[in-house]
């Protein structure tokens, strides 16, 4: 698959703000995994779900891929944290589960933007 400069725009902006995000909410978080934050389920995952709308919202051209890539980017931030560990794999299964509510929220964004986009109602 041949990467334009759109979706390498994309991928790379979504890079740096998920790295930046994960990194931040790892910091704060004792063990340094986000999933296991205080707040995750009422702080990080709905703002982590926001970025997803506002990524799929400025780059509607495949959507779900930031959402995707924006939750996955939770794993190697841990790794890198924390270290690698034996449940580093259970990790990103849990990873790509949270993902699926913000793939879907990235492209309902991205299909609402390019139906403005296109002045459909």
């Amino acid at each position: 698959m041949r990467m334009t400069g759109n979706l390498l725009a994309a991928s790379a902006v979504t890079l740096k703000i998920g790295v930046v995000f994960w990194v931040l909410v790892a910091w704060r978080t004792p063990g340094g995994e986000p999933w296991d934050a205080p707040a995750f389920w009422t702080v990080v995952y709905p703002i982590a779900l926001g970025i997803a709308a506002v990524l799929g919202a400025c780059f509607p051209r495949k959507a779900w891929l930031w959402g995707l890539l924006l939750m996955a980017l939770q794993v190697p931030v841990v790794a890198v944290m924390s270290g690698v560990g034996p449940l580093l794999l259970a990790g990103l299964v849990y990873a790509l589960v949270l993902s699926v509510p913000a793939m879907a929220i990235a492209a309902a964004a991205g299909a609402l933007r390019r139906r403005r986009l296109h002045g459909r109602p």
